[in-house]
């Protein structure tokens, strides 16, 4: 399932996700004895603890965003289909679509069509995905940056939902947050469903909703604040999920919350940069290749190719 967070403050976003992927099959336990008298059902075989969850969505500008749920689409994982958004973008490849004049909004609705799109090819009998991503930046002449969420529950996506009023600043998470649900806001998201099954006569969904609220509004850790700076909201993200990985180790049943952590910063004039990354491979054998120059500079002994 893993875990994504998006912080806000005035300096920036701060992204922030685990790398844990989990590979479920339908069906019973491989050694079961009795395969045909249980129903089957999703069974967790692995965890791998290598995926990418954070990606920046337009070189060089401060659009990006956290992924958090299903790992893939079909074949193709959520980590090379954000690449090939971004190429989209970056090749001219969306219609209408100008990097020097356009809104988050826009690029969040983009980005939720393009895996619709990719959605929409999968057969009957293939699985139908339920992720989440929130996305992060800055629109076009903007000084403040804004998140926005993006849902597809069983492949059915639902319209981006801005994550934060213009000014408000605050944590965004999404995956497995009983752990930072907890420790942010001072209850378990269960406990609506816990007071409706013991209070009696049963209260209305309305009124366990109105007590929710009220709970939250009043045992919520306050956390953050408008001139935080960039690191230390980079520092608590990444506590944040850090806390979430210690909870899903020591929790019953297989760590799906894991890996290393990764992290990156959105900010007005530096644009996306990455905080924590892992790499496959080793940048100093692998410089990256620009217009067929950046090799060559290598082989001269000239600066390092930057890695996206």
């Amino acid at each position: 399932m893993s875990i994504g967070i998006l912080i806000t403050v005035h300096d920036g976003i701060v992204l922030a996700a685990d790398s844990a992927s989990t590979l479920t099959l339908m069906g019973p336990l491989p050694n079961q004895q009795d395969p045909v008298a249980i129903k089957a059902r999703p069974v967790a075989v692995n965890v791998y603890n290598n995926a990418n969850k954070i990606a920046n969505l337009y070189k060089g500008k401060p659009i990006g965003c956290v992924a958090y749920g299903s790992g893939s689409i079909g074949s193709a994982s959520i980590s090379t289909l954000l690449k090939d958004f971004r190429k989209r973008l970056t090749h001219g490849e969306e219609t209408g679509f100008d990097i020097h004049n356009c809104t988050m909004e826009d690029v969040a609705k983009r980005l939720a069509g393009f895996l619709m799109s990719h959605v929409k090819k999968l057969e009957a009998n293939e699985p139908k995905p339920s992720l989440g991503m929130m996305i992060g930046g800055y629109s076009s002449g903007e000084s403040l940056g804004e998140g926005w969420l993006l849902t597809i529950e069983n492949g059915v996506d639902k319209e981006p939902q801005l994550l934060r009023q213009k000014g408000d600043v605050g944590i965004n998470w999404g995956g497995e947050g009983e752990s930072i649900s907890r420790l942010v806001l001072g209850l378990s998201p269960a406990l609506p469903q816990v007071l409706g099954s013991v209070i009696k006569p049963p209260p209305s969904p309305t009124d366990l909703e109105q007590l929710a609220n009220l709970l939250r509004n009043n045992l919520q850790a306050p956390l953050v604040f408008a001139p935080m700076p960039i690191q230390d909201a980079i520092d608590l993200a990444e506590w944040l999920v850090h806390t979430a990985i210690m909870f899903s180790r020591f929790f019953p049943g297989p760590p799906s919350v894991g890996g290393p952590t990764e992290s990156a910063a959105i900010t007005k004039h530096e644009g996306f940069k990455w905080i924590r990354r892992k790499h496959y491979y080793n940048n100093k054998f692998n410089p990256e290749v620009s217009d067929g120059d950046s090799a060559r500079r290598n082989e001269l002994g000239g600066p390092p190719a930057a890695s996206d």
